[in-house]
């Protein structure tokens, strides 16, 4: 981590921003997955009830999900630590692609179950995904 008054600080803030917004936003969702198992189970299962392809395999689409948004926090929360401990970049950048590839799983199911409104919502998300692995391309 640089000094506060170094002007790379502004630089290595735009790198941990986007990654930590990541790991925030991954960590609840999945740890919320785990929790809640059978709340999201149900919510699930109702949305892809007539989606005839999707309809059959709530429980893998969950548990596919739920590790996808796990990994994707826990690389992003380690690329954190790994930008203060050492201010090496890659984990960060990896945790910025996990998320970029979990939040379009996200996008394909809510567009494929037609919540083109909740498919809109994720667009800001995917943009920070981007920003994360921009900034920590290294």
């Amino acid at each position: 981590m640089p000094p506060l008054d170094s002007p790379q600080f502004p630089l290595w803030m735009l790198q941990v921003l986007p990654v930590a917004y990541l790991a925030i936003t991954f960590l609840q969702s999945g740890l919320d997955k785990v929790i809640d198992w059978k709340g999201n189970l149900g919510y699930v299962t109702s949305v892809f009830s007539k989606v005839p392809v999707l309809r059959e395999q709530p429980k893998l689409m969950l548990l596919s999900l739920t590790l996808m948004e796990l990994a994707s926090g826990a690389l992003s929360a380690g690329g954190i630590a790994m930008l203060v401990a050492t201010g090496s970049p890659r984990l960060a950048c990896a945790g910025g692609m996990v998320s970029g590839v979990t939040f379009l799983s996200l996008l394909f199911g809510q567009r494929v179950a037609k919540d083109y409104a909740g498919a809109a919502g994720l667009a800001p998300y995917f943009l920070v995904s981007l920003a994360a692995v921009y900034f920590n391309r290294g």
